[in-house]
């Protein structure tokens, strides 16, 4: 049996930041990031649909849009599971599960250490919620024994900055506003910690999945204009600078950051691609 202190240890910077600000400034942009990935939920949808009779786990399931995107199509017994780190979107999913009356559950806790029940899942999905591991091996082996026999995984990550302009050249430009930090660990738990395909591959294939595929993919999304300002200083790295800014100094970033986006606007709109991974596995 797990010692709880051990599971209590793992992930602990990840814990604080999904529990802390940043899980707060998700929960209230939620519903605009939801509009705004609803394409990556296609692609994932499109990659793995689901069959009646399955049951399904979301990895890193915020606040719920893909856990309830599934039971929509799964109408009989317990079928959707969500689990998330942060106790504020977990909150925020149970809350849409019950105005919606939608057939799934959540928990609040570390996929990679949680005891789930062992071969109790048919799929296993995630929208970018698998590269915040500090141990992805053990993680990915972990929601391994939670699958049944021939399950499917299908999990949508971040492809590296290169491919991701939108959020490159923003973060650039606010450089001047960002505290110093160490050079970057591509390894390290964070949105690119799975952007190279082969610490994919090694991943996988070292936690025991099987019949492994990366579809190298450039989804189409958009957010209302009107919401550039909110975007760009509510999340990520520029949103966890502007937080700790004075009043002054917030407006001088905004002042900075917002040419950038630019050429991404078409009349009403702000257009980007999100340059990401499609992970398909089986467990063999």
């Amino acid at each position: 049996m797990m010692r709880l202190g051990r599971f209590l240890d793992a992930n602990q910077q990840q814990a604080e930041i999904w529990n802390g600000e940043g899980g707060r400034a998700w929960v209230e942009g939620r519903a605009l990031l939801d509009r705004m990935y609803q394409p990556v939920l296609d692609s994932i949808l499109a990659a793995c649909p689901p069959t009646v009779g399955d049951r399904l786990l979301d990895v890193g399931c915020g606040a719920g849009a893909v856990t309830i995107a599934y039971a929509r199509h799964l109408d009989s017994g317990p079928a959707c599971v969500g689990i998330d780190l942060s106790s504020r979107m977990i909150e925020a999913a149970r809350a849409r599960c019950e105005r919606e009356k939608a057939n799934a559950s959540f928990i609040q806790g570390d996929a990679q250490v949680y005891p789930f029940e062992e071969a109790s899942f048919d799929l296993l999905v995630s929208r970018f919620g698998v590269m915040f591991f500090d141990d992805p091996v053990r993680a990915f082996a972990n929601l391994r024994s939670a699958a049944k026999p021939n399950a499917k995984a299908c999990f949508a990550v971040w492809r590296g900055p290169a491919d991701n302009a939108f959020m490159r050249e923003a973060e650039l430009a606010a450089a001047p506003f960002l505290p110093e930090a160490p050079a970057p660990n591509p390894n390290a738990p964070g949105r690119f910690a799975l952007s190279k395909r082969e610490r994919i591959e090694a991943v996988l294939s070292g936690s025991g999945w099987g019949r492994i595929e990366i579809l190298s993919v450039d989804i189409p999304c958009s957010f209302p204009l009107c919401d550039l300002d909110y975007m760009f200083t509510s999340f990520g790295a520029i949103g966890a600078a502007f937080r700790q800014l004075d009043k002054d100094s917030q407006a001088q970033l905004i002042e900075k950051v917002r040419p950038v986006f630019s050429k991404h606007i078409v009349g009403e709109e702000v257009r980007f691609t999100a340059g990401c991974w499609i992970i398909l596995a089986h467990k063999v």
